[in-house]
């Protein structure tokens, strides 16, 4: 029995010393594997979760997740068949960030693919690039083996898309523009961006803004973060972009540190929202880098959605954010929200509900 125990030993110390030799540290199994994820996407959380507890790796778990989501289409934002732009097309935006290479592949506003996540996967395993978009993202994507290219409108979205034609192509993203309450096509009014306060004041209420509400079913994100049993660290996120959105148009889903970021050395950060807005703060970079300087998650994410809502105070939207640690926590402005989590010590995934903090819109 001693023979036995001393052998037992011996392996797990060459076995130790391996992983040291190869770069890795032994990590705290009762804390990793670990997936987190924006809103109570469950299926998808236990798919990367089976798969990152089988031995994969964060990046490669990552992009089971979020396929199983572009599968699923939830909540009709993610993958085929959601969130028609103006002409009644469902395009695709997604990427996928490696923690330890700090590696970026992502794919904006393709087209004829439905396979968001595994086409920004091959972004970076085979390009030196970090983001392909359009049609030339698409024919990429096909080259490299995905399936297309298909038509990602479904008769849900088709039925959407008539109906808002229907009420004139209202609500819609343009702003100071003629004609209004029609569908275009569109001409730019006059300038008023150099007018003083009180001009601008008198403004008519026609040429005022008036943009589609953001809410869960017409402007979401699948945003994941996977820490693997070596402890590394990644995310990724796919969306078919804001409901109605204008032809072209690129969220925040592909742009890294915006709808996400990774860094073995720290944690990890997703976002979901009015990326139009988000985009210009890059939250999840912020998020990280608070937590690089000793931030605890949850002050780190309040303060990433303090200084959005500071400018922007009817902004909506949340972030979370995980350090290394695997401790989690996650803020939001303008609406209730969810995230999911699933660790060790969880015997399913656990959905998380935050609230709107009266602070953060303070000034």
């Amino acid at each position: 029995m001693a023979s036995k125990s001393l052998f037992s030993a011996q392996i797990l110390v060459h076995t130790s010393l391996l992983f040291l030799a190869l770069g890795h540290e032994i990590v705290n199994s009762e804390v990793y594997p670990m997936v987190v994820s924006t809103w109570p996407f469950v299926e998808a959380v236990r798919t990367a979760w089976r798969a990152v507890d089988s031995g994969f790796s964060a990046v490669d778990a990552v992009v089971e997740g979020c396929s199983a989501c572009e599968e699923l289409r939830c909540d009709g934002t993610v993958g085929p068949g959601g969130s028609p732009d103006e002409n009644g097309e469902t395009t695709i935006d997604a990427l996928v960030m490696d923690g330890v290479t700090m590696e970026v592949g992502a794919v904006a506003a393709m087209r004829y693919v439905k396979d968001g996540i595994k086409a920004a996967r091959l972004v970076m395993q085979h390009t030196g690039h970090t983001l392909l978009v359009g049609e030339k993202a698409s024919a990429f994507a096909i080259s490299m083996g995905l399936p297309g290219p298909t038509n990602l409108s479904s008769t849900e979205s088709t039925e959407k898309w008539i109906k808002w034609k229907q009420n004139h192509c209202q609500p819609n993203f343009w702003k100071n523009v003629q004609p209004v309450n029609s569908c275009g096509p569109y001409h730019g009014k006059k300038d008023y961006s150099h007018r003083t306060c009180f001009e601008a004041s008198l403004l008519p209420e026609k040429f005022k803004s008036s943009l589609p509400r953001v809410g869960v079913n017409n402007h979401d994100t699948i945003s994941m973060a996977v820490i693997d049993k070596l402890g590394h660290i990644a995310v990724g996120t796919s969306t078919n972009g804001a409901t109605f959105k204008i032809p072209g148009r690129v969220g925040d889903g592909p742009i890294p540190g915006s709808s996400s970021y990774a860094d073995d050395e720290v944690g990890a950060c997703g976002a979901t929202g009015d990326g139009d807005i988000m985009m210009r703060f890059l939250p999840c970079y912020q998020v990280v880098e608070s937590m690089r300087l000793g931030m605890e998650p949850k002050l780190a994410a309040k303060d990433a959605i303090r200084r959005i809502a500071r400018k922007f105070p009817d902004f909506v939207g949340a972030v979370f954010a995980m350090n290394k640690n695997g401790v989690h926590a996650a803020a939001c402005s303008g609406w209730t929200f969810q995230y999911s989590v699933r660790s060790p010590e969880m015997d399913d995934v656990k959905v998380f509900t935050v609230y709107p903090d009266s602070t953060i819109n303070s000034k």
